[in-house]
């Protein structure tokens, strides 16, 4: 077995992953990042998800590096893509102009812009990226993890990395089990947590559903239509076993509208669809809108596809393992196809048709491998194993319904960084429809990033100190960029000062001393006080008629 030695080793390169990469990278410290999928960015990325986000983020509400990530990505199009002139200059340009978030753009340059940010640091000898690599082993003394063993999956070869800290930075919380670190899954009991949306007894298996994402292009009068799924039968006329009743097939335009929990019924119509809130489903996630370029630059749009229809409740990651979890996988991604191939043959048409055999399928925009059949590289975690920590998060602390008359959720003076988004749970694998909370802006409590126990590995993505229920509003993109980044400077500032992550905490002066770093960095702590909640809807930014 070979070895390498590191000051900060960081298991994933999720988004998460990636910002705490660069947090400690800026502080001067020397950094191992590992990621199994052979693509860093993981949302962004190799699952493919345009980036879920408030109603403010153009002007506040994330880190001063999460906001240099989203101008890159539109410099990135305006220095290679055919822009209109017009569109050139428009200073919050959207290249997908969809209307789920006010960047929606490709997973490929999301791919360009994070390793653009990284390059440096690999060029001068202190970073080092070991892609498709999977964390199998761990040694740990006590209370420290001293090295874990990561399987080059090409290779089969095992390389161990000796580290001051370790990061897990991995969408299902890989190292805790690994490690020994103190977790939870799934649903929390309402007697231990107190939540008003948490069921009497807790539910380790029970976690919101998995995805795999695909895009999609267009061209009417050409025939497109893949091969039929061997499992379509049973996708096509799977029915949700789930409380309160699901409407009826899941492949289909009816769901379960998450905050009414009333049947609604989805548009359809490529091309067809104008690019404002809630018009349909090709404009919803779409990560590339043709009118912005210049005449015959790209024949069709690129819609994303992260919908009901693709979310999988045939079991939960977080406690299969082995065979177990390789059989649920597999079976998304037939889910996946099974829904492409609907769209493709069966789909009800507004003109009263069926099908739209000229969707194709675009493996190549996912950077899909043969095994992962032209849909995305990764499943689209949303909930991970999660730390037992100093401070966890509950539903209290942040539902509007629990704290009536305020504008801001719970204040926190150990407060690392602050986000906002509707708590919002899928249905899960435990036969629960949608959970879906009304929350306020929050912030993050450095104590939600402290092990109860484990003293130099820190959680640096969806794992900190939440609940199955808070979790739904702590999971999306600029808050988990948000954790990464403190993660990784409050492992540089241990190295500088030789104490531990409970120490900054919990002493004054070293806590005092790490919010003026973060503050430096350009990490926003507090929300102001006179925010107007209303404006925080994510789907509020400028659409076009």
């Amino acid at each position: 077995m070979s070895g390498i030695k590191t000051e900060i080793l960081i298991v994933g390169g999720s988004v998460g992953g990636c910002a705490a990469a660069l947090a400690a990278l800026e502080a001067g410290r020397n950094v191992v990042l590992t990621e199994e999928s052979g693509w860093i960015g993981g949302q962004l990325t190799s699952q493919a998800v345009p980036p879920d986000e408030h109603g403010w983020i153009e002007d506040f509400g994330c880190t001063a590096s999460y906001r240099r990530y989203r101008q890159r990505v539109r410099d990135y199009y305006r220095r290679n893509y055919p822009l209109r002139d017009e569109e050139r200059s428009v200073e919050r340009l959207n290249p997908g102009n969809g209307w789920v978030s006010p960047l929606c753009h490709e997973p490929r340059v999301a791919l360009a812009v994070l390793e653009e940010m990284l390059a440096r640091y690999v060029s001068a000898g202190r970073l080092r990226i070991l892609d498709e690599h999977r964390a199998v082993a761990a040694k740990v003394d006590s209370n420290l993890v001293r090295a874990i063993g990561v399987l080059d999956l090409r290779s089969g070869k095992v390389i161990e990395i000796e580290a001051d800290y370790f990061l897990d930075a991995t969408d299902l919380g890989d190292l805790l089990p690994l490690t020994g670190t103190e977790s939870v899954t799934g649903f929390e009991s309402r007697r231990e947590t107190g939540e008003p949306s948490a069921p009497e007894i807790a539910e380790p298996a029970n976690s919101q559903a998995f995805s795999f994402c695909f895009i999609l292009d267009h061209f009417e009068g050409e025939d497109w239509t893949i091969e039929r799924p061997t499992s379509y039968g049973y996708w096509r006329d799977f029915v949700p076993a789930i409380e309160p009743a699901w409407p009826g097939r899941l492949l289909s335009w009816t769901i379960t509208s998450p905050r009414s929990m009333q049947p609604a019924t989805y548009h359809f119509a490529p091309h067809r669809e104008p690019s404002r809130a809630f018009a349909g489903l090709w404009t919803y996630r779409r990560i590339l809108d043709r009118e912005l370029f210049t005449a015959d630059s790209f024949a069709s749009d690129l819609c994303l596809v992260n919908w009901p229809q693709t979310d999988y409740l045939g079991g939960d990651l977080c406690t299969s393992s082995g065979e177990e979890r390789e059989r649920h996988l597999a079976a998304a991604r037939q889910q996946s196809l099974s829904l492409v191939y609907w769209l493709q043959t069966e789909a009800p048409r507004p003109d009263g048709g069926l099908g739209w055999p000229g969707l194709r399928l675009r493996g190549d925009l996912t950077g899909s491998r043969p095994g992962d059949q032209r849909l995305a590289r990764a499943a689209y975690i949303r909930e991970s194993r999660r730390i037992r920590a100093e401070s966890t998060i509950v539903e209290q602390d942040v539902a509007l319904a629990c704290r009536p008359g305020e504008v801001l959720a719970k204040t926190y003076p150990d407060s690392v960084g602050i986000g906002c988004y509707r708590i919002d749970l899928h249905p899960s694998t435990g036969g629960n429809n949608y959970i879906d909370v009304e929350s306020l802006p929050f912030q993050i409590p450095l104590g939600a990033l402290i092990p109860v126990r484990m003293e130099n590995l820190l959680p640096a993505c969806k794992n900190i100190g939440t609940t199955h229920i808070t979790n739904g509003c702590y999971r999306v993109h600029p808050v988990e960029w948000n954790i990464g980044e403190s993660a990784g400077a409050l492992a540089a500032i241990c190295l500088a000062e030789k104490r531990r992550p409970r120490e900054v905490r919990n002493s004054p002066r070293l806590l005092g001393d790490f919010q003026r770093i973060l503050a430096k960095r350009g990490v926003e702590m507090a929300w102001p006080a006179d925010l107007n909640p209303a404006h925080g809807d994510p789907h509020r930014h400028a659409m076009r008629d």
